[in-house]
């Protein structure tokens, strides 16, 4: 059975890396963008990664540009931009699409596992949000308008 662990992806400064380095350990996978009315939300992702790091979680982060051209920059530019302004402590990945025929295969596992709303796998915008159980199983998928903060319960339960 394929679970979470089992994908790679360039990290934000270009070398591949592979899930498997966070086995055993619970995730929220987030396509990111930096000119987005949901950009705020970083502060409450950063918020969740600093609550429940070592209890065994991690945010990871995935730039998209294909919602409205709204992560424009390089992974250079992501980068600044999320530590310079929102202090980003979690794992940050090069950018990647997460729709269409240059899906990420780790997106279109993502969308396999669980769909949108009536059934719809697409990803339908910036900060749709994925948490992945400590196995690397798709437990939930959050909607972009879904804030961090009201995910907190759901990370706390998974972590016991």
């Amino acid at each position: 059975m394929t679970t979470a662990y089992d994908f790679s992806a360039r990290d934000i400064d270009g070398n591949e890396q592979s899930l498997s380095k966070y086995k055993g350990e619970a995730l929220l996978i987030v396509n990111v963008a930096s000119k987005c009315g949901f950009t705020p939300q970083y502060t409450g992702l950063e918020a969740l990664q600093k609550e429940y790091h070592a209890k065994g979680f991690e945010v990871l982060g995935f730039p998209c540009d294909q919602f409205g051209h709204q992560e424009p920059g390089d992974e250079a530019e992501i980068r600044n931009f999320c530590s310079l302004t929102y202090d980003v402590s979690f794992p940050m990945f090069a950018k990647i699409e997460v729709n269409g025929g240059g899906a990420h295969p780790l997106y279109e596992w993502l969308k396999k596992e669980k769909s949108g709303l009536l059934g719809i796998g697409a990803i339908k915008w910036n900060f749709t949000k994925f948490l992945v159980d400590r196995e690397g199983n798709v437990i939930k998928r959050y909607a972009p308008t879904d804030k961090p903060e009201a995910i907190g319960k759901d990370v706390a339960k998974l972590l016991g």
